[in-house]
């Protein structure tokens, strides 16, 4: 191995590293209602994933080949019951590590009779990691993440190089990496990340933001921060190899 390849892989590593022991997301503690511990008791066994399960085979975790897309963190889970209602062509698989925010997904694609819904109560890295094969998704969105938005925690912003390499991996060519968020500085940031990000190309055009799609639905909190004065910036990143 020569000394240029040594210090790519020894960078590699230490990305790799970065990501595992800083968390880009806090773990809140939240009080589960009645409806959403039903739903975990019921519903997870179902439609629920497990890092323990390992590697996913998609068509027999969905029963049918389809274009699989992955959202991380998806909060409560409303836009990603709407989006897996409105497009049953697609299935979903959402990410999220607050409890509250799984059982009120799991009961509400429960009652609107989703059967393209998957979930992990897990942290996306590792899913990632041991769960989801390589060239396998055809999105993978990221809507709102914490912006860390003082400067002395803007490394624990999940959108870094490493992210944006694991993902690479994860999409197939010609799959879309998603983001949107409503800090402008975090806008600048990730637009910055995924610029210099290898096997990418952005979809608007370089340096550009795209125009929301109508598929992503408007959430409540979007709302909340347009009432504010708040913008919005989406980023679609398409990969090309």
């Amino acid at each position: 191995m020569s000394e240029k390849e040594l210090q790519a892989a020894e960078t590699e590593q230490a990305e790799a590293k970065h990501m595992r022991t800083i968390r880009s997301f806090v773990l809140r503690a939240g009080r589960m209602t009645e409806g959403q511990q039903r739903a975990m008791d019921e519903i997870w066994p179902k439609i629920g994933l497990e890092l323990s399960g390992g590697m996913l085979n998609l068509a027999e975790v969905f029963g049918r080949e389809a274009p699989v897309v992955l959202e991380i963190g998806f909060g409560m889970g409303d836009s990603l019951v709407e989006m897996a209602k409105d497009q049953p062509e697609k299935n979903y698989i959402g990410i999220e590590v607050h409890r509250p925010g799984v059982g009120r997904l799991l009961k509400n694609a429960s009652d609107q009779g989703l059967g393209n819904i998957r979930v992990f109560c897990d942290d996306a890295i590792e899913v990632l990691a041991q769960c989801i094969p390589d060239g396998s998704l055809d999105c993978i969105q990221l809507f709102f993440p914490d912006p860390w938005h003082k400067k002395k925690h803007h490394k624990r912003r999940i959108v870094q190089l490493s992210l944006a390499e694991t993902l690479r991996h994860k999409l197939k060519t010609g799959g879309v990496f998603h983001m949107a968020t409503d800090w402008e500085n975090y806008a600048e940031h990730m637009m910055d990340v995924m610029s210099a990000a290898p096997g990418y190309r952005n979809l608007a055009g370089e340096g550009q933001y795209s125009p929301q799609p109508h598929w992503r639905p408007v959430t409540k909190f979007q709302r909340r921060g347009e009432k504010l004065g708040y913008g919005v910036w989406d980023l679609m990143f398409e990969k090309v190899d």
